[in-house]
């Protein structure tokens, strides 16, 4: 485990690196720290791994004629088609051109291995192929329904798209980041989801992580590293783009400032029951002056009584089979 954490922050030291190769040095706060207060939005469809065929750099024309293939195949999902705005967003990522990311236009997130496949272990390969079968397939997502203490918490509003790792990028989902000296707050509008961060060299007790599990913070030169544990188990598995992250996982990200207006984000999950070996994804976020808005998150919460009454008549209806 100790080999497989160094090889990751090697592989995230050196991309770091390359980032800031052109000389760009982030300013200095009150504390001496790489300024990386503000607010950074992402809005772009970026899939996780690569699709076949699809080379991680793009031209401005291939860009464009992905960006319209990925939207059109997220309105294909039975699981999204119950949601009118899915349709909306999809529309609008299709008339982008996708992600940059230092400069280039990007066809996925995964950017080690090279082939940007993430290794896991084939039983973790097989549930990833389930679950995505299954949110093609059908409006309800393989989740327990026994009662609402087995729901995901991001479906019953407790939490939005800030859990650690941000995958979902083709939403507009801005990050308010804000620094102290022993710490750093990000919020995320999606949820909205509020982290407070020490700057520590230990996590807490375990039985006192929350939804969004236990983060600690630390710098890494130019590089803001937050490394995370505890995360619930109802949430291990994560929805579009589907993603494993056990309560066992150790998740990792990194925030490298690129430029005035460029914010790289960088992140692994560790965890030997999943993953055969180390891999890291990464998409940039833009500084943008808007404001954040209340996301007021209730679909959840007043729809549990029905999703719940849904699953004991399919129980129903297959014991009368």
């Amino acid at each position: 485990m100790r080999k497989i954490s160094l090889l990751i922050g090697l592989v995230a030291l050196v991309s770091a690196g390359a980032a800031s190769a052109g000389g760009y040095r982030a300013p200095r706060n009150a504390w001496g720290q790489p300024d990386l207060g503000g607010t950074w939005n992402s809005d772009f469809a970026l899939p996780l791994e690569a699709t076949p065929g699809v080379p991680l750099v793009l031209s401005e024309a291939q860009a464009k004629a992905f960006a319209r293939q990925v939207a059109e195949e997220v309105k294909t999902y039975a699981s999204l088609k119950i949601d009118g705005e899915v349709r909306d967003v999809a529309d609008h990522d299709a008339q982008g051109a996708g992600a940059i990311v230092k400069g280039e236009r990007r066809s996925r997130q995964v950017v080690q291995p090279a082939d940007g496949i993430i290794p896991m272990t084939p039983r973790a390969r097989g549930q990833v192929r389930f679950v995505e079968n299954v949110l093609r397939n059908s409006s309800e997502p393989p989740i327990p329904a026994d009662g609402p203490e087995q729901r995901p918490d991001w479906e019953r509003c407790i939490v939005g798209q800030g859990q650690p790792p941000v995958v979902i990028t083709n939403d507009i989902n801005p990050r308010l980041i804000v620094q102290t000296k022993a710490a750093v707050v990000i919020l995320t509008e999606y949820g909205p989801d509020l982290r407070i961060i020490p700057f520590a060299e230990q996590h807490g007790p375990a039985v006192l992580a929350g939804p969004l599990g236990d983060s600690i913070a630390r710098w890494e030169g130019e590089t803001l590293v937050i490394e995370t544990v505890g995360l619930p188990a109802r949430d291990a598995i994560r929805p579009l783009p589907t993603l494993l992250v056990p309560a066992s996982a150790t998740v990792e990200e990194r925030y490298t400032r690129v430029s005035a207006t460029e914010l790289l984000y960088q992140y692994t999950v560790k965890d030997p029951s999943v993953y055969a070996g180390p891999w890291l994804a990464e998409y940039s976020l833009y500084r943008t002056d808007k404001p954040l808005y209340e996301f007021a998150c209730h679909e959840g919460n007043y729809a549990l009584p029905d999703i719940l009454a849904g699953a004991r008549a399919q129980e129903r209806a297959a014991a009368a089979k």
